[in-house]
């Protein structure tokens, strides 16, 4: 493997078998603009490719199956229609001299019947029901109370995760992501807050990591684990999530996940909301000691920020939101100190082309 200096955002790094040209990634921000039947379109493809600049591209998370569905619009990696529009999106990133991986993703209850094929309950690992309201095609309705898995149903969740990596494969991808972040089932099975489970899958800590590392074990099987990434969100209370000790819970989950050689550990900082309700702050600097593998570290971070984090070692990478979401060359503006494009809030989630890929570039030739 290339051995390459901590320096700046800027720098080269080897992640997995793949040499970046930076360290800048675009994190994955769901935009609710797939096209009929969940497939990604030639906009997104349009979208993903002025984004190419950056060092990887993680994708919007994708569904993994038609249970996995949560929101509308968002798109799926579970139909050969789906798995061809996503190759729309591969190919214009690669001829763009990009690197892009899928993140792979099952929303458990944070769903709603209309959503769900048959007009079925959403599963979780317990029948709790989240606060607040799902998204839905007819607006915002209450969330319902899930229906709890059997154990003898969880394997088949777990293939819903290699059938979604192996489609992410035919599609073209570089690698893929696993979202085992804010509140969705991944998230669900690991916080003792949605988990009263009471079979291997409950109750300690080491029971309610086994999901997240029985998915983790066979998208690898798919991928190779150096081709693989995870992200987690130890802080997050989106989505109606919390632990009791999320500190030994996330602790025990990274150090687990230590042994897999994976591309690249995804770790969140708190987010203000986190803080505002109730969540307890851990630095992603806390599992240093835990992780000897890549880590990515995204939440709140500029220029300033990023070149810090990896000129100490917090992190190998750093991933950019809404950034990248108004600025499709962040790579040069942030190279430069240029100006930022302001990121349009009200055109966030579904809609066409405004707010979306129409945001302008820099004319880097006016730059001295």
């Amino acid at each position: 493997m290339i051995q390459v200096t901590h320096t700046d955002l800027f720098s080269c790094v080897q992640l997995g078998p793949y040499r970046l040209p930076n360290r800048i990634v675009m994190a994955p921000m769901t935009r609710n603009r797939a096209g009929v039947g969940n497939v990604p379109t030639q906009l997104n493809a349009t979208y993903y490719a002025q984004r190419a600049t950056a060092g990887l591209i993680v994708t919007e998370c994708t569904q993994v199956s038609p249970q996995g569905v949560g929101y509308p619009a968002t798109p799926g990696i579970h139909s050969p229609e789906q798995i061809a529009g996503w190759r729309l999106v591969t190919d214009a990133v690669h001829n763009a001299g990009g690197k892009i991986f899928l993140q792979l993703w099952h929303t458990g209850r944070i769903s709603h019947p209309s959503l769900q094929p048959d007009g079925a309950l959403p599963v979780a690992p317990s029948a709790i029901a989240p606060t607040g309201n799902a998204s839905t095609y007819t607006g915002s309705q209450p969330f319902v109370t899930p229906r709890a898995l059997e154990t003898e149903e969880i394997a088949g969740v777990i293939e819903q995760f290699r059938q979604g990596a192996k489609n992410a494969l035919a599609a073209g991808f570089d690698g893929v992501e696993i979202h085992g972040a804010f509140g969705y089932i991944i998230d669900q099975f690991l916080q003792d807050g949605t988990n009263k489970r009471t079979d291997i899958y409950g109750g300690s800590i080491e029971n309610r990591v086994r999901f997240l590392l029985e998915v983790t074990e066979v998208v690898c099987s798919v991928w190779g684990a150096n081709r693989v990434g995870i992200k987690l969100s130890p802080s997050n209370t989106y989505n109606d999530v919390h632990d009791s000790d999320p500190q030994a819970l996330f602790s025990y989950a990274i150090a687990a996940l230590n042994t897999f050689g994976l591309g690249y550990l995804h770790l969140m900082e708190a987010s203000p909301a986190d803080i505002r309700h109730g969540g307890k702050p851990i630095p992603v600097c806390d599992f240093l000691p835990l992780y000897s593998g890549t880590l990515i570290a995204n939440g709140g971070y500029d220029r300033e920020k990023g070149d810090a984090a990896i000129a100490s070692g917090v992190a190998d990478l750093v991933s950019f939101g809404e950034l990248f979401l108004a600025n499709p060359d962040l790579p040069e503006r942030l190279r430069l100190n240029a100006p930022l494009n302001q990121p349009d809030r009200n055109t966030f989630y579904g809609g066409d082309e405004k707010g979306y890929t129409d945001y302008p570039f820099l004319q880097s030739t006016t730059i001295e």
